[in-house]
């Protein structure tokens, strides 16, 4: 092997290299955002913090110096996943490549489970979450509105509930984004909506489930004050069982999915709807056990008919077969027919408990109690006309003028209206008024006789 002369090769130093290395990184990577877990975490007395950044595979050691640490909204710790905004460098003494930190943030559920304690903190210090405000679920709505996207698993699943126990409720959906930055003030908005229009007594508000950033918009403070706000109970039914939002907190109930949310929505199923289900089912039941009984015999006489093979059995058993046959369908319709007949005696029992018969007896009620009200009350009219004919005539009886009437007169004094009784109370001179049955006349007093 021949090795060219000294002179004719590029030979570079270690410090060049690395400097020109230096530079190669700080041109092609002046900034980048980088995510990775914190560990080996160091702060010495320069105040700089030293730390390796690390994933699955593989760890790059970083730096961040102290005139940078006021951006930093959290303290890191080892084991925290963060994104950090640094500068690519090399450390040429060693040659090691490292990043010049300039900023860190919490990386995914991190800061946002921060955001969410800050948020739950404030709110429930102001009485959002209050007991006191909760509103109780009425027992019969008239309409379920719904808010929530018209696209996902959950109204599926609500409207298939709502269905199942009670599909006579109407459902009025307000269809809403429950992901991204718009996400807030379309639920707020279909809130107010909802209280503005008031077409349904209930609002169930709900998504499926995802992680806390897919929830975020259910964690807004915005959408929380709606809630707080609107005088239709809503019930928050956000993501699966685990999952906990502003919106549960705030709202006057918390279910722990969107279907748990629509049965606490709708009123319970009937009672015999759920016998008729029970009765059914126990009847198909019967018939698929005498199906397969009568399926296992014909599987066993079909085996017996092929081991005996001459004609005359053949015929015998083909004709048993027939016989077989008639009476599993004589059965069958027998069977049909009593659980009929059975359906038919819990219908007409369920009948009796038909609220019509019960209001048109107490309209009968009604109309013979009316009826006795209004005789009762001519009744009394008349008693009390009688009483006051009675009552007149007792007065006139005893009146001074029925007195009058009869020749007699009344002497009174002009000036106080006195009635003159005894001759004693007069003197000659005085003025008296003299009043008959018809009219009256004034004389004066001449004499007076003692007897």
């Amino acid at each position: 092997m021949i090795t060219a002369p000294t002179a004719q090769r590029n030979i570079i130093t270690v410090t060049q290299l690395n400097r020109a290395t230096s530079q190669l990184l700080a041109e092609h990577f002046f900034s980048v955002l980088v995510e990775g877990e914190l560990s080996n975490m160091a702060q010495p007395s320069s105040g700089h913090i030293y730390f390796t950044l690390k994933d699955a595979n593989a760890q790059v050691r970083c730096a961040m110096f102290h005139t940078q640490q006021h951006r930093l909204g959290f303290k890191p710790e080892n084991g925290k996943r963060v994104v950090v905004k640094a500068q690519v460098s090399l450390y040429e003494p060693r040659g090691d490549y490292q990043l010049i930190v300039e900023q860190i943030e919490e990386a995914g559920d991190g800061a946002l489970r921060r955001d969410f304690d800050a948020l739950k903190l404030k709110l429930s210090g102001q009485g959002l979450f209050d007991a006191t405000h909760k509103q109780s679920l009425p027992v019969l709505p008239n309409a379920v509105g719904v808010i929530t996207s018209p696209s996902g698993a959950a109204i599926r699943d609500i409207l298939a509930v709502l269905r199942r126990r009670f599909a006579a409720i109407p459902v009025i959906i307000y269809p809403v984004a429950v992901q991204g930055d718009n996400a807030k003030h379309d639920i707020a908005r279909a809130i107010a909506t909802a209280n503005r229009l008031k077409q349904c007594e209930v609002i169930i508000l709900g998504r499926g489930g995802g992680s806390l950033e897919d929830l975020w918009a259910f964690n807004e403070e915005l959408v929380a004050r709606a809630i707080y706000a609107s005088e239709i109970p809503i019930i928050s039914a956000v993501g699966h069982e685990t999952d906990v939002t502003i919106a549960d907190f705030v709202a006057d109930l918390r279910a722990a999915t969107p279907s748990a949310a629509a049965e606490h929505a709708s009123p319970d199923q009937q009672y015999w709807l759920s016998r008729f289900q029970a009765l059914e089912l126990r009847l198909q039941q019967h018939l698929q056990r005498k199906l397969n009984q009568k399926q296992q015999a014909l599987d066993w006489l079909s085996q017996r008919l092929q081991q005996q093979h001459p004609g005359q059995k053949l015929a015998r058993n083909a004709h048993r077969l027939n016989e077989l046959e008639n009476r599993l369908k004589h059965a069958m319709r027998g069977g049909l027919r009593q659980r009929a007949g059975m359906v038919e005696a819990k219908s007409a029992a369920l009948w009796q408990y038909n609220p019509a018969l019960t209001i048109s007896s107490h309209q009968q009620r009604q109309d013979y109690l009316r009826q006795r009200l209004i005789a009762a009350m001519a009744h009394k009219l008349e008693q009390c006309k009688q009483r006051l004919l009675n009552s007149g005539q007792t007065l006139q009886a005893v009146s001074p003028l029925a007195t009058l009437n009869r020749g007699y007169a009344l002497v009174i004094r002009p000036d106080s209206g006195a009635v003159i009784r005894s001759g004693g109370q007069l003197k000659p001179g005085d003025k008296v008024q003299t009043r008959l049955a018809h009219g009256s006349f004034t004389s004066e007093v001449k004499a007076i006789s003692r007897d």
